[in-house]
């Protein structure tokens, strides 16, 4: 089927408590311990998206992944700066759900005038590096031993993307709820379906 991305509601909390639980049980990649359910990842979701983008990809009738943008800090003068994070379906792995998604993520948060990118991945985990320098992300930290989880300390590194040159003075960035509903929005939705294998 063709793939749809779109932007998420507090409706998807199930889909996306199904898709990121498996990651904070089964693996080191979140550092959450307990996963969140439904009703929470509604919440973050309804919480974030008048100011920040949270997306979903869907394939097959079901939500398959998600990218979303959160703040890199709550301090004002960090407001040109975003976490960025994706997680997709195992089953539906391999096949350009994380690049679509990003596409799209990417593409949208220079639509609003962020000036910086920054993904926090806990070492090692070779896919999410690869995937986020495909995208021009450059390493910029470590952290050593972090992080402690399924017996083992962590390592966590910090990739950084400039996504437009900063201005100044800058102006504040665009919420995503005054974006959604322009052109503009819907092309950048379309270029990360484009990515998405058939």
């Amino acid at each position: 089927m063709t793939p749809t991305i779109r932007t998420a509601t507090g409706r998807d909390g199930r889909a996306l408590a199904g898709i990121y639980g498996p990651v904070v049980d089964g693996t080191h990649v979140s550092f959450e311990t307990t996963p969140p359910d439904a009703d929470e990842m509604a919440r973050r979701v309804r919480e974030t998206t008048d100011r920040l983008p949270w997306l979903v990809c869907e394939l097959d009738d079901r939500v398959v992944g998600y990218a979303c943008a959160s703040p890199h800090s709550d301090r004002p003068a960090y407001r040109w700066s975003v976490d960025v994070s994706v997680y997709v379906d195992e089953r539906y792995r391999r096949r350009g759900v994380a690049r679509g998604l990003y596409g799209s993520l990417l593409e949208v948060l220079g639509l609003q005038g962020l000036v910086n990118a920054y993904a926090v991945i806990a070492l090692p985990n070779p896919p999410s590096v690869a995937l986020h320098e495909s995208f021009g992300f450059e390493r910029v930290g470590l952290y050593g031993s972090v992080g402690y989880k399924h017996g083992e300390w962590r390592d966590v590194g910090h990739w950084a993307l400039s996504l437009r040159e900063p201005e100044d003075p800058p102006s504040s960035p665009t919420p995503f709820d005054d974006l959604r509903g322009s052109a503009a929005y819907r092309e950048a939705l379309g270029s990360g379906e484009r990515r998405v294998d058939r």
